[in-house]
Formats: C-alpha cells, sequence, structure tokens
C-alpha cells in the first residue's frame, strides 16, 4: 500500500491540516497536524509510522514554498509525548522534536514508556504484505530539538509556544499559538476519559496540568483545542474536561489509577519481553 492510500487530510484553513491515518481503526488512532508557516513547517504528531508521512505531505503538495527561494519550507516535527500512536513515524523525519524528559525513551526505543501496544485487528489493511502487529516497534530516533518550557517554534507568521503539561506522561506538552488562540494539546486534554494510569503517568501533575488549562480559558486565550485524538473543540468544552478532572482526582481515583498502572506495567512489560525474543 501507498502513502498515499495509507493517509487523508482535510484543511482547517488558516495553514492547518488534519491528518489521519485512514486505515488504523481504534481509539488509539492518533491526530496528526500540519501546521504550514511562511518561513517552516511543523507536523505535530506523526501516527504509528507504518507509511511515509513526509512522502504523503509531499506527494500531496501540502508543504508550504519559501517565499523567497522558492524551495521547500524548512519541516520540523513535534511529538506532544513519545506514545507510540504519537511517536511511531518520528524517524522518518530528519528534523525531529520532544520535551527533554521524555528525549532518553525516544532515542533508546524504549517500548516500554512508549507504551507501544497494537493488535492485528485494529489495522484493517495491511501496510505491506505480512505485516504483523506483534512486529511492531516505535523505531529509536534521536531528537535533533530538545524542548523546554516557554521554548517558541517559529514558523515565520506564527508562533508556537511549549508548554510542558505533564501527567498523561512526564514529557507530554502543548503547543500554543497565542495570536490565534489555538491549542495543539495532544494527550494532555482530548474529548474523552483521560488517561493517567500508564508508565510515568502522575495523578498530581495532572491537577496541575489542568489548573493550567483553566487559566488560559479564564485568560481567553484558548478558542479552538487540537487534540491528538477524536475532534476539535473549544474553551467552553476544554473548561469542562480540565476542571471535571479536578474534581474526580480524590483518593478513590488515585486507587484506581494506581491499580490500572499496576496492571498496565506487567502487560507492557511482558509483551515487550516477547516482542524482543
Amino acid at each position: 500500500m501507498s502513502a498515499a492510500e495509507w493517509y487523508a487530510h482535510k484543511s482547517l484553513g488558516d495553514g492547518v491540516f488534519w491528518i489521519q491515518e485512514r486505515f488504523y481503526e481504534s481509539g488509539n488512532r492518533a491526530n496528526i497536524w500540519l501546521v504550514r508557516g511562511s518561513h517552516q513547517d511543523v507536523v505535530i504528531d506523526t501516527g504509528l509510522g507504518l507509511r511515509s508521512l513526509p512522502e504523503y505531505l509531499e506527494a500531496k503538495g501540502l508543504l508550504g514554498d519559501a517565499s523567497e527561494s522558492g524551495r521547500k519550507n524548512p519541516l520540523l516535527a513535534v511529538g506532544t509525548h513519545v506514545h507510540f500512536d504519537h511517536s511511531g513515524g518520528l524517524h522518518q523525519f530528519r528534523q525531529v522534536a520532544v520535551h527533554g524528559a521524555e528525549a532518553d525513551a525516544l532515542a533508546n526505543g524504549d517500548n516500554f514508556e512508549t507504551v507501544t501496544w497494537l493488535y492485528d485487528s485494529e489495522i484493517v489493511r495491511a501496510p505491506t504484505p505480512g505485516w504483523r502487529a506483534s512486529q511492531y516497534r516505535v523505531q529509536a530516533v534521536k531528537p535533533t530539538h530538545i524542548l523546554q518550557e516557554g521554548d517558541v517554534i517559529n514558523l515565520g507568521d506564527k508562533q508556537l509556544t511549549v508548554m510542558h503539561m505533564p501527567g498523561h506522561s512526564r514529557g507530554s506538552i502543548c503547543l500554543h499559538d497565542k495570536e490565534h488562540k489555538m491549542l495543539f494539546s495532544g494527550d494532555v486534554a482530548y474529548d474523552g476519559s483521560m488517561i493517567d494510569w500508564l508508565p510515568y503517568s502522575r495523578i498530581s501533575d495532572y491537577v496541575n496540568t489542568c489548573e493550567r488549562l483553566l487559566e488560559l480559558v479564564d485568560g481567553g486565550l484558548v478558542e479552538r483545542v487540537l487534540p491528538g485524538h477524536f475532534n476539535t473543540f473549544g474553551a467552553e468544552r476544554l473548561f469542562r474536561i480540565a476542571s471535571n478532572y479536578i474534581s474526580n482526582a480524590g483518593a478513590c481515583h488515585r486507587f484506581s489509577s494506581c491499580a490500572l498502572k499496576s496492571v498496565a506495567n506487567l502487560a507492557l512489560r511482558a509483551s515487550n519481553s516477547r516482542s524482543a525474543s
């Protein structure tokens, strides 16, 4: 199967494109965002990486042209975090950026921290003949850019500010376009159950992160959220998602999350041991 068949996209306007993997049918299917700037383009998350995302972007003419040289803009791939459904395609890009807390996990191809967990049934058309989910691994890639809180990714006519928002994972980030009041939220916030029971999840961090999200809404700094999964939504929904998490993060929630984390850790270690053997 070609890359042109594997992906699909639609334009949201203002140089923003929403890309998905057509034949990965799972709640884990991550949104891929392309933000085109006047001097640089950014891909935010890269999906599983089963087919070439750069090839798709080129084939569909989605990349911007630098106004002076006539050549294609530089392209930076940013992982909002290194979980497999977001980071699997990062190795396909020349320039790769992740938060410093997860840079080693990506560089080492740590399929425990990337929580690699894929079933054959989730891939409804094999990307290559004989492909099996048991063979799938997140490929190691050394990041060319190590991101930290407050860093700004300059696209020329757009600026994306890095917000370190741990809780779901230790290196989770959001990218905030202050001028256009857009928030690329990764798995920090999406319109579904927030997951805080994976390796390196931490509820206390997630509460602090949700408090920051509430501050963004209260300050009128976000109007549109482009999340890591499911559909886009607005500030009112972001406020409810964040406030509900804070309200529910009590002792009972912490106990159940701790139990789930123990099960998840054992299952992931067993799965990765089988894949490595």
